[in-house]
């Protein structure tokens, strides 16, 4: 042990620590200085970003032993108060840096050293302090960073005020359709927004620390698991297996369709049989401390009989393949698509007629928070706080497994540091549930990172081979499709993902006839979680890249060849659907003008040496769950006549607090309300309503319309006869209820069996530019600009909505160029993994927005956060091949893909 005095923000302080604990550590745990987050833990994402004696550093990787006495720590508790904001903080909530905003802190303090020393940077040497430092934000695509960063400076050196950052709200009173800054801004940039990890330092006396033991081969038989070693530990309470779950040990997947051939109860709480992937749960070890749970988990003896291990789907459906879940086919869905016609004939008569076969990797979602949870018995009910975006939703998921009723749980969301959909999946919720049960004390479980890569999910690869016929003008007459999606060993989705190809290969095209025919398949390699886009990017990837094929086998500009086929009145989707609006042909006329522009500085700019390309895509979205989605929302009129919203509006960091507020806000416009009158209740299952899970973009449209119309109930029952509103003294007066619950189903029906139906109410449409440079003697991309044309209908909040767009952009690219789990031990970081850093995204990023009001969203609205990743990253394929000449089918295009494709 060591004793160091240190002047923290200011303030003396003595701490006494181990001597190889990390200073980050040392200031959350022993100080209470909860804004310092802790990611990576291992110096790659910057989340952990202090002042060290006036340098920035990475607190996660520094010893205490290396700080000496009277270090001077700042920390972003030292920088300004939620009274007394600094600058950089309100530049931070004007321009909507942060998101989920568990990254902030680091990026906030990073920013405060880089004005220290450079008052006056530029954009680019900005991202250059960024990228040394390496912070890293998978939220906001960095751009609204850097605009912050500029506009702070520019206060700082006293060219603007501190008033020119505040947002005012316009004469007219209205807040949709602005830039209001999210109700949970302030809270993330002064670093008092709790996290889970920060509310799991001040759990209760008694609360047990605890670590996962997982599995370190993809399938194996278990023969045994012999806990003695590890409960023999000092502090260790004990390690929980699977006979120690009450329940049936498992959390239903869900089966959507009646023609799959699984039941869905194929994924254990805790492995008790088999081991199905590299990183399953085998046990939890649960102690007084973290350390020791941590040499309990080292002690826990497992032994295995290995299996054959099938890592691809093509493995696992060869004919020598075993079942990996013994009765249930690998292949277990197969999912058809027939619209119009037999397309045969057509082909055969076709005057021109192009195929392909892609392939889309598993991409890692990579938030920078890992996954965390805890559990504890409130009375007789269990009650779990987590990560989850869809709390009813992971209540039905995880009962049976954990032997409890429903009714007899809560489900709490934990301010939530990104998910970008993997928390459509409730394993730490049934992990932390088991543990509580199972000792009948509260615990905690915090993911380390690596954790999180291989424990939690990822999108799942899909092959897909695609035919299409065209006349020689260019007019496409059918389409031909086949696609395989590894799901992995578990089932959860797995056939809902599978008919995402039938609904979104050549999403955005009027094709008049499609046959097809997809499959999922159960393999060894990490389990399929939904991911943003849900299918999509998988799907329009190989129509998109075959039209730019299209294109030039007939000699046109594949613009040209896009705006020829785009919906128009007339046109049906691949499942037969009449689109809602068709504003397609107008959103590529609003980026011609940028796509010429685009060419003429490829063809000026390009060297032998560096060759410029520019690539196009469309991309296509539908709202909702599929078919009848549905969504409730209570309003209550409290005694000060403001009044609560009742919400389990789920909030991944993309702004479920900002959504319900501007919908609510316009919703009781009458009223004249105020935006900090109307109070936000949200994420508690035993406080709101069922609103269904945040996925699908559905949020907007379905919990958005259901929001409206409780807030309509309330402002009918308040309205007098001459037009003004009852007081809540008026109402409690005249008998009249106070609390109203606002419902909606979205007006959709589902698919049949071949793909046919009116599956989602209104859709979301994208047309991306992109324009990259490739080095020819690596084969290095790099994407320099891109555009984006939006149309999801009227938009709620812009500053919610471009840093949507811009972060999903990104993720685009990253799916384009660098992402990847395919190599469990190199893909197990973030650096490994192809996590973007700022110097990978484009600081030119543009949106143009399109906003046609859409029929059954409301005000017009329709979501968003699915369709910035339908298919930017076909754009920069795209792009790459007209810079070079390689044509990339399979991501992610890693510079060697690139060399040897410019080679053929």
């Amino acid at each position: 042990m060591i004793k160091r005095t240190l002047m923290v923000n200011g303030i003396a302080r003595q701490v006494v620590c181990e001597a190889d604990e990390s200073l980050a550590n040392v200031l959350r745990e022993n100080l209470g200085l909860t804004s310092v987050k802790v990611g990576c833990n291992t110096g790659q994402c910057g989340s952990c970003s202090i002042i060290k004696d006036g340098k920035l550093i990475r607190s996660c990787t520094m010893k205490m032993k290396r700080v000496k006495n009277g270090s001077k720590v700042m920390t972003l508790e030292g920088l300004g108060t939620p009274d007394n904001l600094h600058p950089i903080q309100l530049a931070w909530i004007a321009y909507g840096g942060a998101q989920c905003g568990f990254c902030s802190p680091g990026f906030l303090m990073s920013t405060y050293a880089l004005l220290g020393t450079n008052p006056k940077p530029t954009r680019e040497e900005v991202r250059d302090w960024f990228q040394k430092h390496r912070n890293a934000c998978r939220c906001t695509g960095y751009k609204p960073l850097v605009d912050a960063v500029m506009a702070a400076a520019e206060v700082l050196r006293g060219d603007k005020s501190k008033d020119d950052l505040i947002f005012k709200i316009p004469e007219d009173g209205r807040i949709w359709g602005t830039n209001y800054p999210r109700p949970s801004a302030v809270a993330k940039v002064t670093g008092t927004w709790d996290f889970g990890a920060d509310v799991g330092l001040r759990l209760p006396p008694g609360t047990l620390q605890c670590q996962l033991v997982q599995a370190e081969v993809s399938h194996a038989k278990i023969l045994s698991i012999d806990t003695s070693e590890a409960e023999a530990v000092p502090g260790v309470y004990k390690v929980v297996t699977a006979q120690d779950v009450k329940g049936k040990n498992r959390i239903t997947g869900l089966i959507t369709f009646p023609s799959n051939k699984g039941d869905g109860w194929d994924r254990p709480i805790l492995c008790d049989e088999k081991v199905f992937q590299y990183g399953d749960a085998l046990a939890i070890v649960c102690a007084d401390t973290l350390a020791a749970a941590k040499e309990g988990a080292a002690k826990v003896k497992v032994e295995l009989e290995q299996l054959p291990e099938y890592m691809s789907a093509p493995a696992a459906m060869a004919d020598d393949a075993m079942e990996i879940h013994p009765g249930t086919p690998n292949v277990y869905y197969e999912q058809k698509v027939a619209k119009g016609e037999d397309t045969a004939p057509i082909f055969e008569k076709a005057d021109v007629v192009i195929e392909g076969d892609y392939y889309t990797q598993r991409q890692p979602h990579m938030p920078i928070e890992p996954d965390v949870g805890f559990a504890y018995m409130d009375e007789d009910k269990l009650v779990i706080h987590s990560k989850s975006i869809g709390i009813h939703l992971h209540l039905y998921m995880i009962a049976p497994g954990l032997g409890m009723e429903p009714e007899k749980m809560v489900l709490v969301q934990n301010p939530t540091g990104g998910t970008f959909g993997y928390k459509f999946s409730p394993t730490m919720e049934a992990l932390v549930g088991a543990a509580a049960m199972a000792t009948g004390r509260p615990v905690y479980l915090n993911y380390t990172w690596k954790q999180q890569q291989t424990y939690t999910g990822k999108r799942s690869p899909q092959f897909t081979t695609v035919r299409m016929a065209a006349t020689k003008e260019g007019k496409l007459l059918g389409m031909e499709t086949d696609w395989t999606v590894d799901h992995g060993p578990y089932s959860e989705f797995g056939d809902l993902l599978t008919l995402r190809g039938a609904q979104y290969i050549g999403a955005g095209y009027d094709i008049p006839a499609i046959r097809g025919e997809g499959r999922t398949v159960c393999t060894n390699h990490c389990w399929g979680a939904a991911f943003r886009g849900y299918g999509a990017p998988e799907a329009e990837f190989p129509s998109e890249v075959l039209m730019d094929e299209l294109a030039e086998k007939l000699g046109m500009d594949p613009l040209d060849l896009r705006y020829k086929n785009v919906y128009r009145k007339g046109s049906t989707t691949p499942t037969g659907q009449d689109p809602e609006v068709y504003s397609l042909p107008e959103m590529i006329d609003r980026i011609r003008p940028k796509y010429a522009e685009a060419k003429k500085q490829a063809a000026e700019q390009s060297t032998d040496a560096i060759k410029r390309g520019v690539g196009i895509s469309v991309g296509v979205y539908g709202s909702g769950l599929d078919g009848p989605d549905t969504a409730e929302v209570d309003i209550a009129l409290n005694e000060d006549n403001t009044v609560t919203v009742f919400t389990a509006w789920g909030d991944h960091g993309q702004g479920a607090d900002m959504g319900t507020l501007g919908t609510a806000h316009e919703a009781l416009r009458p009223m004249n309300l105020s935006p900090d009158q109307i109070h936000l209740v949200m994420g508690d299952t035993s406080l709101a309503p069922n609103a269904g899970p945040a996925g699908g973009s559905r949020s907007q449209v379905v919990v958005g319309q259901a929001t409206k119309n409780a807030c309509d109930l309330l402002v009918a029952a308040m309205k007098k006869k001459d037009g003004t509103f009852r007081t809540y003294e008026e109402m409690v007066a005249e008998e009249l209820d106070l609390r109203y619950n606002g419902k909606w189903t979205a007006p959709a029906n589902d698919c049949d069996e071949n793909g046919q139906g009116n599956p989602f109410c209104c859709y979301m449409y994208g047309v991306f530019l992109s324009q990259v440079a490739v080095d020819v003697a690596t084969g290095k991309t790099t994407v320099e600009k891109m555009v984006t044309v939006a149309d999801i209908g009227v938009v709620n909040n812009y500053l919610l909505v471009d840093g949507q767009i811009h972060g999903g952009v990104a993720q685009g690219i990253g799916l384009a160029l660098s992402e990847d789990y395919e190599d469990i031990k190199k893909h197990s970081t973030m650096v490994g993994a192809g996590l973007p850093y700022i110097k990978q995204i484009p600081d030119d990023m543009e949106i143009i927005y399109v906003e046609t009001p859409r029929p059954d969203g409301p005000f017009g609205a329709s979501g968003v956060g699915e369709m910035p990743l339908t298919a930017p990253h076909a754009a920069i394929i795209n792009a790459i091949y007209n810079a070079c000449g390689a044509r990339i089918r399979k991501l992610p295009a890693y510079p060697e893909k690139v060399l040897a494709a410019m080679k053929v």
